[in-house]
């Protein structure tokens, strides 16, 4: 995490992005635990370790702006503001989820929230995100929209294609790379020759920012310009987040074949919810505040848990319902 002086912070500010990290945090990781435990169905991404991405991004968000995610993309729908609960009961497939049990981890949408779905396609939610800024733009609506994804998309030709047309038309678009320098197994220094996501902007006319994805209080910076000037017409903004997941790229992907123990144990040095708290900490913020956090979001989980948990599965016999 970059180094901070602590009179120069927002202590409240962070004090908030720390409980929101917290969240998305504990979430997961019961997330971890019920899968293991044969709980949840499908298929899930966690999103230990990069938690200051979402929360930086989405905490300068409108609540009628969007945000279109990927396959790991708890975290953005809990930072978009989509309840704990619902998000749970839509892992566990309950009728009470933001897609009514039907999408699961990868295909999860609560439009309601701004929250425009995850994605099982590596690359897809950057066209999407620009077709629905492409909208914002022509009703007029002052709508910005995010499009969060991996390094592994920026070689897709999606990318690409997106990011030309959004600078072309100076969309109210957000492209917010979260590198955690692994696509699966591979490593992005063997997939490009240039491993500068940022530097990508240079060739598409539009802003290209690199920022230390374990400061959420540099991402909500760097965030906060980018939405600002979308906003007022200025057009597109890439930003590159440096990040780091502390777990396999999928639950049951150990994630040591690929990664020495010794990188990911360095990472977790840099842990953007120990940094944050020990930032607090320093400021004057009372170790008894926190800890009143940490018991806040414990209980909201374990709230989240009772209802997934206690809702109803979807009755057979709505099985083609919501299909066109």
């Amino acid at each position: 995490m970059t180094e901070r002086v602590a009179e120069q912070i927002d202590h409240q500010l962070l004090l908030e992005h720390y409980k929101k990290m917290l969240e998305l945090r504990v979430f997961e990781v019961k997330v971890q635990e019920l899968y293991r435990n044969g709980m949840l169905p499908g298929f899930v991404h966690l999103y230990v370790g990069e938690e200051a991405v979402a929360v930086g991004v989405c905490s300068n968000l409108e609540p009628a702006d969007l945000v279109f995610s990927t396959h790991r993309g708890h975290g953005h729908a809990l930072a978009k503001g989509v309840p704990a609960g619902v998000v749970l009961a839509e892992l566990w497939g309950k009728v009470t989820g933001s897609s009514g049990g039907r999408g699961g981890s990868m295909h999860m949408y609560a439009p309601e929230y701004g929250f425009m779905g995850t994605n099982g396609i590596v690359g897809a939610p950057i066209p999407l995100a620009t077709g629905g800024a492409l909208s914002a733009k022509l009703r007029k609506k002052g709508q910005v929209v995010v499009s969060f994804f991996g390094e592994g998309a920026v070689n897709s030709g999606s990318f690409h294609e997106a990011v030309n047309f959004g600078a072309v038309w100076d969309l109210p678009v957000v492209y917010v790379c979260e590198n955690n320098l692994y696509a699966t197994e591979m490593a992005f220094s063997r997939a490009t020759k240039n491993t500068s996501v940022a530097s990508r902007g240079d060739a598409y006319c539009l802003p290209g920012v690199e920022v230390d994805g374990q400061d959420v209080m540099a991402v909500h910076e760097a965030a906060k310009q980018a939405i600002h000037r979308a906003r007022k017409g200025g057009g597109p903004t890439l930003i590159e987040c440096k990040t780091y997941r502390f777990v396999g790229h999928h639950e049951g992907d150990p994630g040591t074949d690929y990664r020495t123990r010794d990188a990911v144990q360095q990472w977790k040095q840099r842990d953007p919810l120990k940094c944050s708290r020990k930032l607090l900490l320093d400021s004057g913020v009372d170790e008894k505040e926190l800890q009143a956090v940490d018991q806040e979001v414990e209980s909201l989980i374990d709230q989240a848990v009772e209802f997934a948990q206690g809702s109803s599965e979807p009755l057979p016999g709505s099985v083609n319902d919501h299909v066109f």
